[in-house]
């Protein structure tokens, strides 16, 4: 966005190349675009051909340098140079914003001592507004810190054309700190690796506990079942057997605590409501003792 907004600026100024044919007319739109606002791209311009011709004229060489510090040098490079044309106020005012971009890559450039003397400024008030001015130009964003004498910035506009021969040292930053992304991938791939591993065999463990749990719950269930069904089926056949013994002797007389017909009438059964019936068998002895056996017990209940 910042990069559109400068070349939009510039814009006039490259067309107006085309009618500066004269060393002169082109040393005058080198000062005027450096001097205009919103200006702070100049690889297009420096690219022209009438610009270009300004390094091959002596009186006015000075210009094309000149507009080569303010595409991608400092201030401190123009005052390395006596030769140069004077900067006017608004060309120095750019001039060191646009060299404050260029320092904000290094933090330990951006104390209010390294700014004044980079950028000649005369104390740290001078400082403090142009680190403002080039905030409000939407140049950098950052915050000052009068207590500890610092600028802080957090964001810079790509607005510095590229030196010539720079780019093979951009390149090799650019591989180094890749260099350093990949290994830091790795070593957060590994982290949650191990993470994974670790929370599997975590689930693995405690469904392994679940199950040796339920089975041994279950286990103990049907040790506990068995024990009752055991108490209760133990003496039923041998009960059974005697109480069936005990009605076929048609005993009448109640039995001793313990024995079968003891049981059954304890247990609600009415041993003389049960008559043994005739077996055709037997014989009219038979038939009479049962009828004799059968008027006893009459007998007895009656009583």
């Amino acid at each position: 966005m910042e990069q559109t907004k400068a070349l939009n600026a510039l814009e006039p100024f490259i067309v107006l190349t085309k009618s500066a044919t004269a060393p002169r007319a082109a040393a005058d739109l080198v000062t005027r675009a450096t001097s205009a606002s919103g200006t702070y791209v100049f690889a297009e311009l420096l690219e022209t051909p009438q610009i270009q011709a300004l390094a091959e004229s002596p009186e006015y060489a000075a210009y094309f340098t000149q507009l080569q510090i303010f595409s991608y040098g400092t201030y401190a490079d123009y005052m390395c140079k006596a030769d140069l044309p004077a900067l006017n106020e608004q060309q120095t005012l750019k001039l060191r914003q646009l060299s404050l971009l260029t320092l904000a890559k290094n933090p330990h450039n951006l104390s209010y001592a390294s700014l004044q003397s980079a950028l000649g400024l005369t104390d740290a008030r001078a400082v403090e507004e142009l680190v403002i001015s080039a905030i409000y130009a939407d140049l950098i964003q950052a915050q000052l810190d009068p207590r500890n004498q610092a600028v802080l910035v957090s964001s810079v506009s790509p607005l510095r054309d590229l030196a010539p021969g720079s780019i093979p040292s951009m390149l090799a930053n650019l591989q180094e700190w890749s260099g350093r992304c990949t290994s830091t991938l790795a070593d957060l791939e590994a982290q949650i690796q191990a993470i994974k591993e670790t929370a599997a065999a975590r689930h693995l463990e405690k469904k392994q506990w679940k199950e040796e749990t339920d089975k041994l719950v279950a286990a103990q269930a049907d040790t506990d079942n068995k024990g009752k069904d055991g108490a209760h089926s133990h003496n039923q056949p041998r009960l059974i057997s005697r109480a069936a013994a005990a009605f076929r002797s048609g005993r009448g007389k109640r039995e001793r605590p313990g024995s079968a017909a003891y049981v059954f009438e304890d247990a609600g059964f009415d041993e003389m409501d049960v008559d043994d019936e005739d077996d055709p068998e037997d014989g009219p002895a038979d038939s009479m003792a049962g009828t004799s056996g059968g008027k006893k017990r009459a007998s007895r209940r009656k009583l």
